[in-house]
């Protein structure tokens, strides 16, 4: 059995399988703390939301490219993995906390685009930092 965790394809499968699962269960998180729906908002056609969702995803999947990267185990890669998404939560509510004088969500929800892609950018950026610390 040792054998067949070690096969390459396996390990690649097992990381992939881990990740997409991992992924669901943020972007739900982040549904959560939203103030819309982001797949309603995307199917609607609104920019702002696509935007900010993607760089979520890039986020996400680049925090978990690094945490795979130093991590021989699927236990602990995960695990650096969640580290990595709380601080890109705390990232997220840092970034509405700095900007008082208008509500990033009404402005992303309201398709301004400006909005949606300054929180695109915030999230893929972070995920640099965030990764590299990991």
């Amino acid at each position: 059995m040792d054998q067949f965790w070690e096969n390459e394809y396996i390990q690649i499968a097992a990381y992939y399988s881990v990740v997409i699962l991992c992924m669901i269960v943020f972007l739900a998180v982040f549904e959560l703390v939203t103030k819309y729906k982001n797949w309603e908002e995307i199917k609607k056609g609104n920019m702002a939301v696509a935007m900010a969702t993607g760089g979520k995803i890039f986020g996400i999947s680049n925090i978990f490219r690094h945490s795979i990267l130093q991590h021989n185990s699927l236990i602990i890669m995960v695990g650096w993995g969640i580290f990595g998404f709380v601080l890109l939560l705390a990232g997220y509510f840092i970034y509405e906390f700095l900007t008082p004088t208008f509500k990033i969500d009404e402005e992303i929800k309201n398709d301004n685009r400006a909005v949606g892609f300054i929180s695109m950018i915030i999230s893929v950026g972070l995920s640099y930092v965030i990764g590299a610390g990991i």
